[in-house]
Order: C-alpha cells, then sequence, then structure tokens
C-alpha cells in the first residue's frame, strides 16, 4: 500500500524539531489564546508580584486577592451578569483549561517539545480580562507526546483544578471535564486553520480525548458535548457550538448536566 503524500513531509518535519526559544515567540502569531509570557527571556521580562497556580489550587490566599480562585470566579461573574457563582465557575474553568491547552498543543506541533508547565512554574493573573494572562517562570523544555501534555495538564493542573471547584462550588464532575475536553477539541480545531500545524493538532487532540478523565466527555464522530457548561443560563447566553442542547432549555433543574 502506498503511503499518503503527506507521510514524508510529516517526517522530515519531525526532523526538524527546533528548540523551545526563551521567549516562545513562535506562539505569537497564533492568537492570545496560544501565547505564554516568559520571565526573564531574552526581553529581561520581570517576575510578576503574582500567585503560582499550584498555590491557586492549593488555597494559598494571595496577598491582593485573597482566595484567588474566588476572586477570578467572582471578576467572570460580574463581567457576564452571571446569576449564580457556580455558572461563572464552570466559565472561568473553560477559560484557563483552553488556555493551557493551547499552550501546550501550539508548542508541541510548532516546536516538536514544550515547556515545563507544572504549577508551580506557570503565574496566574485572576484580575485580568479573556483570555487567561500567564506567565511561565522558565522555559525548561519536555516532550511534546501526548503522554507528557496529559500529565502536565490534566494531571498537573486540571485534576486539582476540577477538585478545588466541586468543594467550592459543587459542579459535577461531567460538566467540568466536558468543559476540559471541549476546551482541548476547540484549541485543536483553531491550530487547524494552518495547513502545516492540523494533522500534528487532530493526532494529540485524539490521543487526548482517548484519556480516561477525557474519554465519553464528546461524541466520538461530531465532538458534542455530553454535558452543558451552563452558559446559557447567563442574562444573554445561548447554546455553544459544541453543546449537547441544540436549543437553550427554558428551565432546568439547579445540577441538571452540570
Amino acid at each position: 500500500m502506498e503511503a499518503p503524500w503527506w507521510v514524508p513531509l510529516r517526517a522530515l518535519v519531525l526532523l526538524l524539531v527546533v528548540d523551545l526559544d526563551p521567549d516562545l515567540a513562535a506562539l505569537r502569531p497564533l492568537g492570545a489564546f496560544f501565547v505564554l509570557r516568559t520571565i526573564g527571556g531574552t526581553r529581561g521580562t520581570a517576575r510578576p508580584a503574582l500567585p503560582t497556580l499550584a498555590q491557586v489550587y492549593e488555597h494559598q490566599a494571595s496577598e491582593v486577592y485573597g482566595n484567588t480562585l474566588t476572586f477570578r470566579v467572582r471578576k467572570v461573574a460580574a463581567a457576564l451578569r452571571a446569576p449564580e457563582p457556580r455558572i461563572a465557575a464552570s466559565i472561568a474553568q473553560q477559560g484557563l483549561a483552553a488556555r493551557l491547552w493551547s499552550v501546550a498543543l501550539g508548542c508541541a506541533v510548532l516546536y516538536g517539545r514544550i515547556p515545563d508547565m507544572s504549577p508551580w512554574r506557570l503565574y496566574w493573573d485572576p484580575d485580568a480580562s479573556a483570555p487567561d494572562d500567564l506567565w511561565l517562570d522558565a522555559v525548561e523544555p519536555l516532550p511534546g507526546d501526548a503522554g507528557t501534555i496529559a500529565d502536565l495538564v490534566l494531571h498537573g493542573h486540571l485534576e486539582p483544578l476540577t477538585a478545588a471547584l466541586r468543594a467550592e462550588y459543587r459542579l459535577a464532575t461531567g460538566l467540568l471535564w466536558g468543559n476540559a475536553a471541549s476546551a482541548l477539541a476547540g484549541a485543536a480545531r483553531q491550530l487547524g486553520h494552518r495547513p502545516d500545524l492540523s494533522a500534528g493538532a487532530r493526532d494529540l487532540a485524539t490521543e487526548l480525548l482517548a484519556h480516561p478523565l477525557l474519554a465519553g466527555a464528546l461524541e466520538r464522530t461530531t465532538l458534542r458535548r455530553r454535558s452543558c457548561c451552563l452558559y446559557y443560563r447567563l442574562p444573554e447566553g445561548g447554546v455553544c457550538g459544541d453543546c449537547c442542547f441544540t436549543r437553550a432549555p427554558r428551565s432546568s433543574p439547579r445540577g441538571a448536566s452540570g
């Protein structure tokens, strides 16, 4: 059987893996969700006076923001006029998940490697507008495979974030992992606009979506969610493109689909 035309090209790309540059500059043309600012680097950026995501997940109080996660949820709630804190918590979690997936996938397909994005290395400004403002303390390269991405993003970030939000806002596990899966599919879809990146992004996303924490969160062929992020409950909300609902329900019992 003759190999598809793109196999030799992809092999060449893999051979041309480049080192992560100190500023992760190649991410910038991909859009704001993919950008990750680095402390130091060639621009000499100073360390920000911000909490790390490890401190956020561990409920360590910030001198500026107090409970950082609560501060972020309240900010999102005020901006969207959310009638319930849990709606804002869901949307805040999906926004942060989208940033983490975007950086990881973007680096993997552009560089062939990803930076160590462990929670204690990422600084977060909960008072920033969307997309979430993240800073990396230093660029330390790791393999750009799905297993490493899962270890960093799923286990390092989204598991403790899910636990924190469930404890504080009583959000359903299915809703939160649905948010994570939807954010992953969205990042891969955005990278798909670049022909040179689409195959790599799709392969990584497919492998990650098969992870036990995400498996079943989306329909296999359509990538439509099996849960709802609650966005439709906002005053001017509606259903998202991948929502399990085709139109917003008139009413829903507390906790339904979430």
